[in-house]
Formats: structure tokens, C-alpha cells, sequence
């Protein structure tokens, strides 16, 4: 089994549109918890942009899995911020619509991420050495 090229450009979409969503949010952090959680939230973007960039180009490598710490951290960070808080970051509204909608474009790219993984395991696995 491999990765399809459905598959691939679904995940590219779904990375990008994650770090589309930080760089929206960008200027409003750095409004109003300042420059360390401002540039979180470019740093997301950028490496959303070069996930999406790798996976694009076929790096099966370090293209799905920066995407996987950009998806799973934004994640973490989310939940995190919004249940026990983190410095600088006041505890949040847990059910803010931007950030569900950008909790599932994440998620939904972790499950493609998966499905990546175990095509290149299932690959691998068949070849002779």
C-alpha cells in the first residue's frame, strides 16, 4: 500500500489551512498576550507552510512528520491553554469556533498522518533487504 496522491494533497491542504489559521490569529496574540505567543503563532505558520511544502514534494520523511508536531502541538497547546493555562496565556474559552474548526483541521490531518505512517510500514516492511 501507498500514500495516494488523493491522500497527499488532502494532508497538504489540511496543513496549510492550519498554518493560514495562525497567521490570522498572529497579530491578535501578539495584540494581546504579547511577542512570545505573537511568534508561536508565526512559528505554527511557518512550519505548516514547510510541512506542507515537504509533503508536497514527496518528503515522506520530514514533511509528514513536521506537519505531525505542527497538527500535534497546536493541539496540545490548545487544550492545554484552554483547561489549565499556560504563561502569558490566561485561561481561554474551551469552545471558541476558530479554534474547534482549527482542532479538527488538525486532527484530520494527524489521521492522514497515521495513514501515511502505516502505508510506508506496510512498504518497507515487504521489501527484501
Amino acid at each position: 500500500m501507498r500514500v495516494t496522491e488523493s491522500v497527499k494533497w488532502t494532508a497538504v491542504a489540511l496543513i496549510a489551512l492550519t498554518g493560514l489559521i495562525h497567521l490570522v490569529e498572529a497579530p491578535e496574540y501578539f495584540a494581546e498576550h504579547g511577542a512570545f505567543w505573537g511568534l508561536s503563532f508565526l512559528a505554527n505558520a511557518g512550519g505548516a507552510a514547510v510541512a506542507a511544502y515537504g509533503i508536497s514534494r514527496g518528503a515522506k520523511v520530514w514533511g509528514w512528520a513536521l506537519g505531525a508536531l505542527v497538527a500535534g502541538g497546536a493541539i496540545a497547546a490548545y487544550l492545554i491553554s484552554r483547561t489549565v493555562g499556560l504563561p502569558g496565556l490566561p485561561v481561554g474559552e474551551l469552545f471558541e469556533a476558530t479554534g474547534i474548526a482549527s482542532l479538527l483541521i488538525e486532527a484530520a490531518f494527524l489521521v492522514l498522518f497515521a495513514k501515511a505512517a502505516t502505508a510506508r510500514t506496510t512498504v518497507a516492511a515487504r521489501s527484501p533487504r
